[in-house]
């Protein structure tokens, strides 16, 4: 059985990129000498990392082919943190039992916050 390890991110701005996940999501960036990707390492060693490469010339970048979604339990109260610090979502969406919201990184790829991993357990809570 594979496990889904690392999502790698084509991107212009690696550096400005690798801070945005840092500051809102809580990765911890990690750079080797002589290696032009940058890995952010998911900080509680459970999730997946993101890797950041390059973008290169004759690309387009923040073409939507993927999103990347962050299980949070709570969507609303993640959004209000996020735009303490600067990050807007857009419309908080609820469907099927959990909540989720979008919005974009620095290089136009598309992210989500999502309360689906979290919605059978707030289903339990509340039969309960």
């Amino acid at each position: 059985m594979a496990v889904l390890g690392r999502i790698l991110l084509y991107v212009r701005d690696v550096d400005g990129v690798a801070a945005f996940y840092a500051r809102h999501f809580g990765f911890r960036i990690h750079r080797e000498a002589g290696d032009r990707v940058v890995e952010l390492e998911h900080p509680a060693g459970v999730g997946s990392n993101i890797m950041l490469h390059p973008l290169g010339r004759g690309r387009k970048a923040g073409q939507t082919i993927a999103k990347l979604v962050f299980d949070v339990p709570d969507v609303e109260a993640f959004c209000a943190r996020a735009a303490e610090q600067g990050l807007s979502f857009g419309t908080v969406h609820k469907t099927d039992g959990y909540v989720f919201a979008n919005t974009k990184d620095p290089a136009g790829n598309a992210i989500s916050i999502s309360s689906r991993a979290y919605r059978h357990a707030i289903s339990r809570e509340d039969r309960d």
